[in-house]
């Protein structure tokens, strides 16, 4: 252990090892979308996890649903999802101790407190914080919103002490509605949010949206939106569809649920998006699969009220998978975080985080990749 683990601002948390995957196994897509200058190839390095009902400044750490690297500082800024409920609405800052012999620890270096537009700690409910990255002029997260309190999503701007800073603007369709004709639905709203070499900003929604067609089923997918904002301005300047798949397993578990959703986006450029797709099916667990999205040549339907009443050629993102948790032979928790990052040895790395729903049958659970090529330009 490093001198940082005994600080009293930090606590060593123990690993488990329940991976099946070898540390330095490689996984590689050569040409995603037959498009060969896009291929990605990762080599693993391992899993940390940290058990649910740990106590960080007296407030119960879990709930982790975004992600984002600090090069400033080699440290993390991970987002709670807490709905000010166990504690004020915050974000962490993180040291990930990864090299190159494998993913070592995680622990917490600070806990900041997110502002509403007042000065004041957010009220218990009345934000669902799902998404975090470093902008240009600060930290921009994103909140999922109520869909059963008519509750609209929002993506702000804060301070590096959570302050607020300014917000972007909801396009029209969004926001929620008592007869769910338009807009969000509760729990599967803004989950993804990613900032691209250029400044824009990429917001996407989980599945669609009530107007744009129904969840995913075992049968069929549901077209989620991704909003491109001008960063600087927080003005939409388009929105693409990104078709989530099927849901990929159905419930072991009698008369039990499924879903599948869009959880998070990595931007790899100012096209190319990394989106991982999050699926649950009761009675047997979480499938994880990181999709590789295109935008280039994408329609824009920000004019388009309703893709399910339309009648206009749309295309879509174009997306191929690049990575199958268990297919590789892991067994992941519920992934809804996912950063490039530096390990310690300064090579590039990607980092997935879960959202343990502070579920004591759950937990957070970090992976840890070692890139060793990602797409050109």
């Amino acid at each position: 252990m490093t001198k940082r683990f005994l600080a009293a601002a930090a606590f060593v948390l123990l690993s488990s090892t329940v991976s099946a995957t070898d540390i330095g196994a490689t996984f590689e897509t050569a040409c995603p979308f037959g498009d060969c200058a896009a291929g990605i190839s990762l080599s693993y390095l391992g899993e940390f996890v940290i058990p649910t009902g740990h106590m960080e400044n007296g407030v119960e750490f879990g709930g982790i649903s975004g992600l984002d690297f600090d090069a400033a500082t080699g440290h993390y800024l991970a987002i709670s999802d807490d709905r000010s409920e166990r504690g004020p609405a915050r974000f962490y800052e993180l040291d990930v101790d990864v090299d190159a012999s494998g993913l070592k620890g995680v622990s917490v270096v600070k806990q900041v407190t997110l502002k509403d537009k007042n000065g004041a700690p957010f009220a218990a409910r009345t934000v669902d914080p799902e998404s975090i990255r470093l902008g240009k002029d600060g930290i921009y997260w994103g909140s999922e919103g109520d869909g059963k309190a008519l509750l609209a999503p929002f993506v702000r701007v804060a301070s590096p002490d959570g302050s607020f800073v300014r917000e972007f603007k909801l396009p029209e369709g969004f926001a929620p509605t008592a007869d769910k004709s338009t807009g969000i639905r509760d729990n599967l709203a803004f989950e993804d949010l990613a900032v691209a070499p250029s400044g824009d900003v990429f917001v996407g929604v989980e599945a669609a949206l009530y107007q744009d067609g129904p969840n995913p089923s075992l049968t069929s997918g549901s077209l989620s939106r991704i909003v491109r904002y001008d960063g600087a301005t927080g003005e939409p300047k388009a929105e693409y569809v990104y078709p989530v798949s099927p849901i990929p397993q159905a419930a072991t578990k009698a008369d039990g649920g499924n879903d599948n959703g869009m959880s998070e986006m990595l931007a790899l450029d100012d096209h190319r998006l990394l989106a991982v797709e999050r699926s649950y099916a009761q009675g047997f667990g979480n499938s994880i699969k990181i999709m590789m999205m295109d935008l280039t040549d994408a329609t824009d339907v920000s004019a388009i009220a309703s893709l399910a009443k339309n009648d206009q050629r749309v295309v879509p993102a174009r997306k191929s998978q690049v990575l199958d948790l268990r297919a590789i032979g892991l067994v992941p928790d519920n992934i809804e975080a996912v950063s490039l990052g530096k390990a310690k040895v300064g090579t590039d790395v990607l980092i997935l985080g879960s959202d343990n729903n502070f579920s004591t049958s759950q937990k957070t659970q970090f992976y840890a990749f070692k890139i060793l090529r990602r797409p050109q330009q």
